[in-house]
């Protein structure tokens, strides 16, 4: 009997800290485009700007600002992360090497791009979960609308604001919130 409530005590425990472990931002480990762990604790005291990408889109000419902002901005407070997503009619088909070669050629872009993940339905990356859902993220639900939404994370890993993907990444709203301390 001592051993069966000893296995239910660590089957508790090792539930709780998975639970746990993805109960902020920076608990998070993805993977890199390459294919290298990134551990989104290597951010913190950052704000992040977390964007879904795709490069079949009406939105994709969006990676120009972003990189534009980034270059600006990028670096010791702030920082961009993309996530390729194909969940919006096949926008993002491309293996990892194709996206990374057009990112490279069409927009020059060098912030942090991500391996595809799915941001919305039954297979949604758990970080994506944690932007979107409140009993999660503990701010707000949000539904990922198409590519290019942007979720901007506060230095303290808080999610602070839900920006719609038709809004540029260099809108006056995103660049006061990237420039105020």
């Amino acid at each position: 009997m001592q051993t069966k409530t000893l296995l239910l005590t660590l089957l508790f425990g090792i539930l709780v800290s998975n639970v746990q472990s993805q109960s902020d931002f920076y608990s998070f480990e993805v993977k890199t485009l390459v294919g290298e762990d990134f551990a989104l604790s290597s951010l913190k005291g950052k704000k992040v700007m977390v964007v879904n990408t795709a490069s079949k889109c009406g939105l994709t000419p969006q990676y120009e600002q972003l990189q534009a902002i980034y270059e600006k901005y990028g670096g010791e407070d702030f920082e961009i992360i993309g996530f390729p997503a194909n969940n919006f009619m096949n926008q993002e088909p491309g293996t990892a090497e194709e996206i990374a070669e057009f990112c490279q050629i069409n927009y020059g872009v060098t912030f942090p791009m991500m391996a595809k993940i799915s941001v919305k339905g039954d297979d949604q990356h758990p970080l994506y979960q944690w932007l979107t859902q409140k009993s999660k993220n503990g701010v707000t639900d949000s539904k990922v609308q198409w590519n290019f939404q942007k979720y901007l994370i506060g230095p303290d890993g808080t999610l602070e604001k839900v920006i719609p993907p038709k809004t540029k990444p260099d809108d006056p709203e995103i660049i006061a919130w990237i420039t105020s301390k």
